[in-house]
């Protein structure tokens, strides 16, 4: 299920306050094999076990937050950082 538009208009990281936008389909894949590959780290430390189906990165590309169900998941420790992921 897509992230509501209008919802995705008023969105934005909670750290940062950056706009976020839908993670694109091809970033999702490099993103979903990390995580894989057991390089993904929420910001909060922990591994990103499951794979994501949809995901909004910050419009500076910083982070990443996942969607589940249509449901941004817009925690800080759930962020994921994109700095520390090689292809990313």
């Amino acid at each position: 299920m897509p992230v509501d538009g209008k919802l995705l208009e008023i969105l934005c990281c909670p750290i940062t306050k950056i706009p976020v936008k839908m993670l694109s389909g091809d970033k999702l894949a490099v993103l979903n094999r990390l995580v894989e590959q057991g390089e993904a780290r929420y910001a909060d430390g922990s591994a990103v076990t499951e794979p994501l189906g949809e995901a909004l990165i910050t419009e500076n590309g910083t982070t990443v937050y996942r969607v589940e169900e249509g449901i941004p998941v817009m925690l800080e420790e759930q962020g994921i950082p994109t700095a520390p992921l090689d292809g990313f």
